[in-house]
């Protein structure tokens, strides 16, 4: 066929219709993380709560939004009651450290731990232990037979049961939804838990000032229903687990090893270090600073932890809102700079409403850097070391912490010491 005759053979061809465009994100099919399709949920969500389309992250997220709720208002009323039957700021560090502990002790095994096990079935058993926990903490409050090394007591076994729980229940994320929506899952991860910081303290505050911290323990327990009917609701398909051959410490070796050699990973974990070390002390005493700097009691107190998750589910949002955003490095520097001068602030503060819009702000700049950490750490790190990896960021963020107020009590009973002979 010659080139003319070839021209007009086209030239009569049926010309191609252009291809359809995908439909946009709302209307488009779900896919389950396993790749089963699935029909998306009816309503078109905005950017900021595109994770929610999915339905097994939407009654994970609801879930932890109630449990949540009554987690912060036992933190409350616990810090209350210790400081009410001690009238001891030392005490109060010695509690911090029981229950962070474990943290310091378990992580690193809960995370290899993670990646082998089936993180639903182990999620609702921890879940199941930690509210078994809240109701013997009400019943011996309830009782009038409290005392203090029972609440420390009992701030140990909790902190053991969240050694387990916190990386496990962090590497499910990606079971829960497709890797485009990850970033999207974390932030709103983040909201709820600082959502629940908002609504717990002043909750907690204002049940220990109407009933007792018996009640507010009480009512912890009944929370932890709404995440278990949650994982049970789940329709989740596990995804495999790598052959594990290699012991406990061979795979624990190997996620040291992979960090080790990931120069982004070390670097992100070593600034969350800095931060659990010389910036979560403000937590620890801040019933000190309520009562004896700022002279409030358990209603302000709770006002004051409200500030700061105020501020943090901002920062959340904002974050969830910001999408794919391309430069998270840039938001790690600006809350690892606005952080430690929101807490001077703080410090030197001795006025109730400055000491709240200062704490909004601190818990803005806190959550920022932290939950653009965990994304960055979540995103590239490989499915299998996952568990393993954040494992090692709670332990530099939590059980730093831990350390610290090691020092403190030691510190402390050789003053005693001395003091004695």
């Amino acid at each position: 066929m010659t080139d003319a005759s070839r021209s007009a053979e086209d030239a009569r061809a049926p010309t191609a219709e252009p291809a359809a465009s995908p439909p946009p994100d709302s209307l488009a099919t779900d896919l389950s993380p396993v790749g089963r399709p699935r029909r998306a949920y009816p309503l078109a969500l905005p950017r900021t709560f595109s994770a929610l389309r999915h339905r097994n992250f939407r009654l994970y997220w609801f879930g932890q939004i109630v449990s949540l709720s009554g987690t912060w208002m036992q933190t409350t009323a616990q810090s209350w009651l210790i400081y009410e039957l001690t009238l001891s700021p030392l005490t109060l560090g010695v509690l911090s450290f029981a229950s962070q502990l474990p943290t310091l002790i378990f992580s690193l095994f809960a995370g290899v731990l993670a990646d082998r096990v089936n993180k639903r079935s182990a999620l609702i058993l921890t879940q199941s232990l930690a509210m078994i926990q809240a109701f013997v903490l009400a019943a011996l409050v309830l009782s009038g037979r409290i005392q203090a090394w029972q609440v420390i007591a009992l701030a140990l076994v909790l902190g053991i049961i969240n050694a387990f729980d916190n990386p496990i229940r962090q590497s499910f994320i990606p079971e829960l939804v497709p890797r485009t929506d990850m970033m999207n899952a974390i932030a709103l991860g983040a909201s709820a838990f600082n959502g629940a910081r908002i609504v717990g303290p002043a909750l907690g505050g204002a049940i220990v000032a109407a009933i007792g911290a018996g009640g507010a323990f009480f009512l912890n327990a009944l929370s932890f229903l709404a995440v278990l009917i949650g994982l049970l609701m789940m329709r989740v398909t596990p995804r495999p687990p790598r052959a594990q051959r290699d012991s406990m410490w061979t795979s624990l070796r190997e996620g040291v090893g992979y960090i080790r050699d990931d120069r982004n990973v070390l670097t992100l974990l070593l600034m969350a270090m800095m931060v659990g070390i010389f910036g979560m002390p403000y937590a620890t005493l801040m019933p000190v600073m309520a009562a004896d700097v700022l002279g409030l009691g358990a209603g302000g107190y709770g006002l004051l932890l409200s500030a700061t998750g105020v501020g943090a589910l901002a920062g959340a949002l904002m974050l969830a809102s910001l999408g794919d955003f391309q430069h998270k490095g840039w938001l790690v520097t600006v809350g690892d700079w606005a952080f430690p001068l929101t807490l001077l602030l703080f410090s030197v503060s001795r006025s109730l409403w400055v000491s709240v819009v200062v704490l909004a702000g601190l818990g803005l700049f806190l959550i920022i850097r932290n939950a653009t950490t965990n994304t960055l750490l979540q995103t590239a790190v490989p499915d299998h070391l996952r568990g393993r990896v954040i494992s090692v960021y709670m332990l530099m963020f939590i059980g730093m912490d831990a350390l610290r107020a090691a020092h403190r009590w030691l510190a402390a009973v050789q003053r005693a010491h001395r003091a004695l002979w």
